[in-house]
């Protein structure tokens, strides 16, 4: 795998439980790289990032994550891969019962953070760049549907991830905050991580333009070159 390359897949089939969903899948992308996935409910979108954050077992073919071999990794070796990917769910998936800094806190215990002085700090630097850093005695219910997904994106970023894997993270929210979701997504693109988006919202293509891999049939379609974003 070249040095560039953050994500290879070559030759793979994914399959939930026993059905096969996709196969013979091969795609790269590179480092910093922004990546739309689409296709239709049920098309394999989910199982295909499932496979890459090693939810799901690699079949057939090779696949390397972030330097991680997803066809011969432990199981006690996962949690080191997923601390180098960021996952954005469409529900927000944060804890109702704690505030918006409890959140944070949770992840980090969860992997491995300890130092409480430094966990204060690495929170309030995540809600800054999402421009949150007010916010984060807030309850979840407190805040707006865009901010419940920011906060989604600042635990992403907690573990200062290669890459950040979306799944449909606009899919609950309205138009113009779907907008400044997506900035925000090619803002963290453009400091060097590579983003994969699974997405139902093509109307979000025409003022974000990048590379498309389309689920369709059981195959990925569309290994194209990245457009120039402007």
């Amino acid at each position: 795998m070249s040095p560039d390359t953050i994500i290879e897949l070559e030759s793979i089939s994914i399959f939930q439980r026993e059905i096969l969903v996709l196969s013979d899948v091969s795609l790269k992308i590179g480092k910093g790289e922004f990546v739309y996935l689409i296709g239709k409910t049920g098309s394999g979108k989910s199982s295909l990032l499932q496979t890459i954050y090693a939810d799901l077992p690699l079949k057939g073919g090779t696949g390397h994550v972030a330097g991680f071999d997803l066809g011969g990794i432990k199981n006690r070796d996962i949690p080191f891969l997923r601390r180098k990917l960021g996952i954005i769910f469409q529900d927000f998936q944060l804890l109702i019962d704690r505030s918006v800094s409890e959140n944070l806190y949770f992840v980090m215990k969860a992997t491995g953070w300890k130092d409480k002085k430094k966990m204060e700090e690495k929170a309030v630097e995540v809600l800054e760049k999402v421009d949150l850093g007010t916010k984060g005695f807030k309850m979840p219910h407190q805040l707006s549907g865009g901010e419940q997904q920011r906060v989604a994106i600042a635990r992403s970023l907690i573990n200062d991830p290669e890459i950040i894997l979306a799944d449909e993270p606009t899919g609950n929210l309205d138009p113009e905050t779907s907008k400044g979701i997506m900035r925000l997504l090619f803002e963290i693109s453009s400091s060097g991580r590579s983003v994969l988006m699974a997405t139902h919202n093509y109307s979000l293509f025409a003022d974000f333009p990048a590379r498309t891999l389309k689920c369709e049939d059981g195959k990925i379609l569309g290994n194209g070159v990245s457009k120039e974003t402007g």
